[in-house]
């Protein structure tokens, strides 16, 4: 039996799970639908055996050690954990485990619809017909660019950018990737997709796509310079995590016409948005909505809750993202 805190009020199919397994004998929920204020945080951990958190919160050290040395699992709902301090974790033998898998579908059909919107200038359009500004049709209004049958580059080819790629050739595009590793040739073939080095992905493309990982590596990884090795005529989409964007020279990118436009679902200071990017008009912005789906936060909840309930029978988790923590048990 465990004690378990839940950082957030999440999809009922997750808090059902909890209550129903037998093995939590104290559940606890942040009912407010805000992010919680730290010092609440660590005073809300403080004696808990596991924590079911989301990607708004940190987990550091100072965190783990506000729990307690009885701390054993973390389930962060969201599979991206670049807000959990991997390593102070495996030291403290505290599991952590993610959500992958489950949202791949969901996030690509973001991302697309997100590559349709600022191609086709969506958004410009509607805020332009409720404005009362259409008074007749014109053969120059609100001119965008194609999506069939262009290139579209993905950079990162995880699952979400394989499952972007395979919407794309429902439009005849032409798909180049760039990853930290290849696929092989079968994979290639399969999806329709060339490798080739990010310089060559940036000057060929019509559309760039994200779907890398937030890393050292990734972090800052797309500013003015790349910006510039783009086309004029190319869209910009993000929705993996915002500080793989230098934010204010994307919007100095999109305001000069460096790039043609850009849809994005996840900023560099989330919930802060940057002024001169809000007042871009050549942009599709969303709040961090691309696994928002009653369908897959539900998963994404039951597949948290469920790592939590496997750690506290004493059972290997489904997603653990330090197994080696396992093995030391």
């Amino acid at each position: 039996m465990g004690k378990v805190f839940v950082t957030r009020r999440i999809p009922e199919r997750g808090i059902e799970l909890l209550q129903r397994s037998g093995v939590v004998s104290e559940l606890r929920i942040y009912e407010e639908d805000r992010v919680i204020p730290r010092d609440e945080l660590l005073a809300s951990v403080a004696g808990v055996d596991a924590v079911l958190a989301i990607l708004t919160e940190r987990i550091d050290g100072a965190f783990l050690d506000a729990a307690g040395p009885q701390l054993k699992v973390v389930a962060n709902m969201a599979v991206g954990y670049d807000n959990v301090d991997v390593a102070a974790a495996t030291a403290r033998g505290v599991i952590i485990t993610n959500t992958p898998g489950v949202l791949t579908e969901t996030t690509a059909d973001l991302a697309f619809a997100l590559i349709l919107a600022a191609c086709r200038r969506l958004s410009e359009s509607e805020h332009y017909l409720r404005s009362g500004a259409w008074k007749f049709w014109s053969p120059t209004l609100l001119l965008g660019v194609d999506i069939h049958g262009q290139t579209l580059g993905l950079f990162g080819m995880g699952r979400i950018g394989q499952a972007v790629a395979r919407r794309a050739k429902g439009f005849g595009m032409r798909i180049l990737y760039c990853n930290r590793t290849r696929l092989d040739a079968a994979e290639e073939q399969a999806l329709g997709v060339n490798y080739v080095d990010k310089a060559t992905l940036l000057r060929e493309s019509d559309i760039v796509s994200l779907h890398c990982p937030l890393t050292p590596e990734t972090r800052g990884a797309f500013g003015l310079a790349e910006f510039r090795q783009m086309k004029p005529t190319a869209v910009f989409v993000n929705t993996t995590r915002g500080p793989v964007v230098k934010e204010a020279e994307l919007a100095a990118a999109l305001r000069d016409g460096v790039i043609f436009a850009a849809g994005l679902d996840v900023y560099e200071n989330e919930p802060q948005i940057h002024p001169e990017l809000l007042a871009c008009t050549n942009t599709v912005l969303a709040p961090h909505i691309g696994s928002a789906t009653q369908d897959t936060r539900g998963k994404m909840a039951a597949i948290a809750a469920s790592n939590i309930v496997a750690v506290l029978k004493g059972e290997a988790p489904l997603n653990a993202v330090n197994p080696d923590v396992l093995a030391g048990r």
